[in-house]
């Protein structure tokens, strides 16, 4: 899409170097890094603060407690087991349902209950965190994803991720899950990452890898014109956390539930660059105009009202999906 570095200064794209020294390492103190990378901590957080998360229904941080697993699931047929140090989607089971024994994934696989002990087995052992260190396992509730995706996404739950510089929303993409990403929500494994125009919360562009494309590549139905659900509720939640985690450059990931509404996934202090080929706009121009107002934008409403006025899409909304 961007063929050399003069187009890519023209279109105003912020780089891998230049994130990490100036947003990344900028605006965020080592000291608060944990309250994002450890996944117990922000939901315990977001619950303290008042921001909806998926309920909790149990963790197990050392072996023995293995043993117990069966009777922390008791009866629940849905549910989700994730790292609490993980990234990118890495270790991170989506359970839908039961066979007699077995549990079935988003994706049909059956699973006995040995074959769960032994992932879980592998997430304490560090081998799907961060720095490869002894992590914890969350048992969680399983989203039921909002009924506007359901014609655009494959069998997993899509999220919504914004970018934010000093509480004021940057940018959104919507992430929809696809065969090739095995139903998960994430770009580098195959999901699809729709730009979302920032005013609005009506899909723009979209991206799988770095292809521009219309239509989602296995229901084969349009991605672009479709209006997000609460979408101001979502700036504000984005918002919102900055003054809940206490870092200046972040990614908030947020997934709507049919019944319970919007929740918060989790929060990246070092979130990706690919929402700029999603949104086929540079984070540089909007970055730099929240640092000259910064000052002036004290409370949530003011940083979402001024996302919303200045950061309108360039690209023309597309046709409507009904």
């Amino acid at each position: 899409m961007f063929k050399d570095f003069a187009e890519l200064a023209d279109f105003g794209i912020l780089g891998l170097n230049e994130r990490n020294a100036v947003y990344t390492l900028g605006y965020n103190q080592r000291g608060f890094f944990p309250l994002v990378d450890d996944k117990a901590q922000t939901k315990a957080l977001c619950i303290k603060a008042g921001v909806a998360v998926p309920p909790l229904y149990g963790t197990i941080e050392i072996e023995r407690q293995i043993r117990d697993l069966a009777k922390l699931l008791g009866a629940n047929t849905e549910f989700v087991i994730k790292p609490a140090h993980g990234c990118g989607g890495d270790g991170i089971i989506v359970i839908k349902g039961r066979v007699k024994d077995k549990y079935r994934k988003a994706n049909g696989t059956l699973l006995t209950l040995p074959k769960l002990e032994h992932h879980i087995s592998n997430v304490l052992s560090g081998m799907y965190s961060l720095g490869g260190g002894a992590d914890v396992a969350l048992i969680e509730y399983c989203v039921n994803s909002d009924p506007v995706f359901e014609s655009i996404s494959y069998q997993g739950v899509p999220d919504i991720r914004i970018i934010v510089l000093l509480g004021v929303p940057v940018m959104a993409m919507a992430r929809l899950p696809t065969r090739m990403s095995d139903g998960k929500a994430n770009l580098h494994q195959g999901a699809l990452g729709v730009g979302v125009d920032l005013a609005t919360g009506i899909t723009q562009s979209a991206v799988l890898f770095n292809n521009i494309v219309t239509e989602h590549p296995d229901t084969a139905n349009q991605v672009t014109g479709i209006q997000i659900p609460d979408w101001k509720t979502l700036l504000e939640l984005s918002s919102q956390c900055y003054d809940i985690f206490k870092l200046g450059y972040l990614g908030v990931d947020i997934v709507l539930d049919k019944d319970k509404g919007p929740l918060l996934l989790e929060v990246n202090a070092r979130p990706g660059l690919n929402i700029q080929i999603a949104n086929r706009a540079g984070l540089l121009p909007r970055l730099h105009l929240i640092e000259k107002s910064a000052e002036t934008l004290f409370d949530v409403q003011k940083r979402v009202d001024f996302a919303i006025q200045h950061f309108q899409a360039a690209l023309p909304n597309s046709k409507t999906v009904n």
